[in-house]
C-alpha cells in the first residue's frame, strides 16, 4: 500500500490535465532574491535595477539542464512541454522515494536542494510552503509526495509509463535552489589629482652698481 504524505488532492484525471495545460510554467520563471543596499531583502521576477545590490537566482528554468535532445523525439516533446522539477533536502526519506520514482519511470528531471536559509525562502516563494518534496510538473504543483498523485499527474502530462530512456542518458547532477550570482562591476571615478604647485623662483639680484651695502 503506498502511503499518502502530499498536501494536494486530485479531483480526477481530466482535472490535472486541465491544470498541466492552462497554468504557466512556473519553473521556467527565475526567482530573484535581492539584498539591496540598504540591507533590505525582496524578491522579484526580474534582475535588480540597482547596481550594488546582491542577486541571488533562485529556481532556475526547469528543464533546463536536461539534454533534451539525446532523449527520444515524444518524450523530448513531453519533457520540453511539461519540464519536471524535483525539490528535495538532506535526510528526506520521502524526497528519495520521490526520486526514485521518477528515476525508474525514466521520467527526464531537474533536481534543486534545499539546505540553507536562502533556499528556504525561495522554497516559501515559489510554493507558498517550507515542505519537501516538493516538484512541478509544467505549471502544475505536486506538495509532498504520493505514488499515485505522482503517477497520475505524469501519466496526464503524457509521460511514457515505463522507461525510454536511452541507454546512454544520464541524470543531470542536483544544484542548490539559489546560487548567488555576482553583482555587476562598477568603475569607479577617477581619482582627482592637485597639480603640483609651481617651483619658487628666487628673486632676481638687485643691481648694486654702486656697491652700497645694506
Amino acid at each position: 500500500m503506498t502511503s499518502r504524505n502530499s498536501v494536494f488532492s486530485i479531483k480526477s484525471i481530466a482535472a490535472s490535465a486541465l491544470f498541466l495545460g492552462a497554468t504557466t510554467l512556473i519553473s521556467a520563471q527565475p526567482v530573484y532574491r535581492i539584498v539591496g543596499s540598504d540591507g533590505k531583502v525582496t524578491f522579484s521576477d526580474k534582475p535588480p535595477a540597482e547596481p550594488k545590490a546582491k542577486m541571488m537566482s533562485a529556481a532556475g528554468t526547469s528543464g533546463g539542464a536536461i539534454a533534451s535532445t539525446s532523449l527520444p523525439f515524444e518524450l523530448r516533446q513531453v519533457a520540453q512541454k511539461y519540464p519536471v522539477t524535483l525539490y528535495t533536502g538532506e535526510n528526506c526519506g520521502p524526497c528519495q522515494s520521490a526520486r526514485s520514482m521518477l528515476i525508474t519511470r525514466g521520467v527526464p528531471f531537474s533536481e534543486k536542494t534545499v539546505s540553507t536559509i536562502e533556499d528556504s525562502q525561495a522554497l516559501q516563494r515559489l510554493s507558498g510552503e517550507n515542505s519537501l518534496p516538493f516538484a512541478t510538473i509544467g505549471g502544475q504543483q505536486l506538495k509532498g509526495f504520493s505514488d499515485v498523485e505522482w503517477t497520475q499527474f505524469l501519466n496526464a502530462a503524457g509521460y511514457p509509463a515505463a522507461s525510454v530512456l536511452p541507454s546512454t542518458y544520464r541524470q543531470t547532477a542536483a544544484t542548490s535552489l539559489v546560487t548567488v550570482a555576482a553583482a555587476p562591476a562598477t568603475t569607479a571615478p577617477p581619482i582627482p589629482t592637485r597639480a603640483a604647485a609651481p617651483a619658487a623662483q628666487p628673486a632676481p639680484a638687485a643691481v648694486n652698481p654702486s656697491g652700497i651695502r645694506f
